[in-house]
């Protein structure tokens, strides 16, 4: 389990990478008067150019990336490198250089396909303490050096007084062979990072520690700082980011990476494959998608499957660490992980872990490695008010090495010590023998209320609650004091007909086979919509919720 958030990612870049990053200016070339008409330079790189070329077309481009670092880049200007070649070297802009977010500096690809930056044995596009930078439709390989030391793009923001940078856009950009794809993050000493960053469509992959990853400074929960915000990444791929088997005291091998942002989003992304290769004596270990020092962040429509871990931690598809506040995740799918499918969990005693809200989601078959997570987990200290509703996760053991003994099932939902305000609400649990549910402690309805969920199991039925064991509902019920409402019975143990709890969990595999069968047999109880908690607009697939809801993710159509 993660305990040290901040360290194991502000650490992404080793000492000897950001020696790299911080050579002194090569002082900048002739470079002609500005055009009449006061535009910007577009410049142009090939290998078929010449140094000698102003640069300033297709027909009379410069040669080297090096030479192109001997400019200072002003706002509006672009550097054009030429699709379908591969240049040596890196591109590095200072303070003083780039533009601003209506005039960026541009680095893209010009002609037909993809230029290639491989440089050798750094980073490949450099930033430091500016912005209003776009980068597009390039590709950056690292070499074996770079895998240990570089990164494919990275922004440093190490100036002082906590100025935060504007503007940043990544698009169409493929990062692979670096010790981490995308790393954006404030430095010691600097208490703001960036604003206002865009990042699609990219994707990263086989680096050493993450994917795409964002760090700031140490949280402080009595003055909560956020280094960056206003971030926005759609349609990410992060996958084979295998971690690094030689460091044990930090976690690495994760998909994507928030850390100390306030208002952000992460859509449409895939993670998976990563960790595979993470130490094995780590005591924190990667996740797929997760945040951590960070409040106001949506995860939504997503996915992350068969993510691993080298240690006994972590592994999963989603998670929200610690000191996370006000955030969702929301109609995303995990599933094949070697942890949980989605984890709220919170190390450190500090209260700032509050007010999240998981729902709509659907987990099948995480915990494939680790039976002591489970489909949905939440635990920590001091954690507070935490809505879990209207998500789908179906368990299955059989073919687990750990389902010979039952005690090391993983369920479909655990609950361990040092939660409160936790309320569970409308969910389908659905196992194959294993258990519907796990929960440290015998909780009164204070701390945890479970009210309006399906358990049901095709093999035997079973609950633990506090070190005891329930075969059937209503002796669960009348023990615990959970699953009613106002005196009478909510839960169901009928079967909602899940596909997924009979067919293989295919490569590829996609949300349909969670949608239950027999809707007219999941009605819930009282919900959250009951006391106002905001249901969002729609259920997983997209459709808008009704007013007369059913349990798990996947709710009935309604006439527009």
């Amino acid at each position: 389990m993660k305990r040290s958030a901040v360290t194991k990612v502000a650490a992404g870049v080793s000492v000897a990478a950001l020696l790299l990053l911080t050579g002194c200016d090569v002082p900048g070339v002739y470079r002609p008067p500005r055009p009449a008409t006061g535009g910007p330079y577009v410049f142009y790189v090939s290998p078929d150019g010449d140094d000698g070329n102003d640069g300033l077309s297709p027909e009379k481009p410069w040669r080297t990336l090096d030479h192109a670092n001997s400019v200072r880049f002003q706002p509006g200007d672009r550097l054009r490198l030429k699709g379908g070649k591969r240049f040596r070297g890196s591109v590095t802009l200072d303070k003083g250089e780039a533009g601003s977010p209506a005039q960026p500096v541009v680095i893209e690809s010009y002609g037909k396909g993809r230029a290639t930056i491989a440089p050798r044995g750094s980073s490949g596009i450099t930033v430091r303490n500016t912005a209003g930078v776009e980068v597009r439709n390039v590709s950056l390989v690292g070499d074996a050096k770079a895998l240990r030391e570089g990164v494919g793009i990275a922004f440093r923001n190490s100036l002082p007084g906590g100025r935060r940078l504007d503007h940043i856009r990544i698009t169409d950009v493929e990062a692979r062979g670096f010790q981490n794809g995308i790393s954006i993050g404030a430095e010691k000493g600097a208490t703001a990072g960036y604003g206002d960053v865009r990042i699609s469509g990219v994707s990263v992959h086989h680096n050493l520690e993450s994917g795409l990853a964002f760090y700031g400074p140490a949280f402080e929960a009595d003055r909560p700082a956020y280094a960056h915000t206003g971030l926005r990444i759609d349609r990410a791929e992060a996958y084979s980011n295998t971690g690094d088997p030689k460091s044990d005291r930090r976690n690495t091998g994760s998909g994507i990476v928030l850390g100390s942002v306030r208002d952000a989003k992460v859509t449409r992304s895939v993670a998976h494959d990563n960790g595979a290769r993470s130490s094995a004596a780590a005591q924190e270990g990667p996740e797929g998608i997760w945040v951590y020092d960070s409040t106001r962040v949506v995860l939504e429509n997503n996915k992350s499957y068969r993510n691993r871990t080298g240690s006994r931690v972590d592994g999963g598809g989603f998670g929200l660490d610690n000191n996370v506040s006000s955030s969702v995740v929301q109609y995303n799918l995990a599933y094949g992980n070697d942890g949980p499918g989605f984890l709220v969990y919170s190390g450190q005693a500090t209260g700032a872990h509050r007010n999240n809200v998981v729902r709509f989601n659907m987990s099948w078959d995480d915990a494939r490695k680790l039976p002591e997570y489970g489909g949905i987990v939440a635990y920590g200290s001091h954690m507070k008010n935490l809505d879990i509703y209207h998500n789908t996760v179906v368990m299955r053991t059989a073919g687990l090495a750990s389902a010979e003994d039952a005690g090391a099932k993983p369920p479909a939902l655990r609950l361990r010590d040092g939660i409160s305000g936790v309320r569970v609400h409308n969910n389908i649990f659905a196992t194959d023998g294993g258990p519907l549910l796990l929960a440290e402690s015998p909780y009164g309805s204070g701390r945890v209320r479970l009210q309006g969920n399906v358990y049901h199991s095709t093999g035997r039925w079973s609950v633990g609650w506090g070190g005891r064991s329930f075969t059937a509902l209503d002796g669960w019920r009348g023990a615990s004091g959970q699953e009613t409402l106002s005196g009478g019975p909510t839960g169901s143990s009928g079967d909602p007909c899940l596909p997924a709890l009979t067919v293989p969990l295919a490569d590829g595999a996609d949300a349909g086979d969670l949608v239950p069968g027999c809707a007219g047999e999941v009605s819930v109880g009282r919900g959250p919509q009951a006391w106002g908690v905001d249901m969002g607009p729609v259920d997983y697939f997209g459709n808008r919720v009704p007013r007369s809801l059913t349990a798990g993710a996947a709710q009935p159509r309604t006439a527009d």
